[in-house]
């Protein structure tokens, strides 16, 4: 189990569903703690993932015409990345 897994798996209050944490992948984790999570459980991910890493997988997903993505979350985290990061989304 990697350490994310690790990290989503101590905090089933943010992916009450899943039972198995060893087959999330990346995306899931990164939706669920934006979505869901604290500011200090988005620091923990930061951390462990890197901020242009959860930067790229949330750009990848909060535009697409199906997302799960709150859209106050998107609206938030669009500009927090855009402000934060290298590349910026088109």
């Amino acid at each position: 189990m990697t350490e994310l897994q690790e990290f989503i798996k101590n905090r089933p209050q943010l992916i009450w569903y899943v039972k198995d944490y060893e087959h999330l992948g990346e995306e899931s984790i990164v939706e669920h703690v934006l979505n869901y999570g604290d500011w200090d459980d988005f620091q923990e991910m930061i951390r462990i993932m890197g901020i242009e890493r959860a930067a790229a997988i949330f750009r990848e997903q909060a535009f697409k015409k199906r997302t799960n993505y709150h859209e106050e979350v998107s609206r938030y985290f669009q500009k927090y990345f855009d402000a934060r990061t290298s590349s910026v989304y088109a």
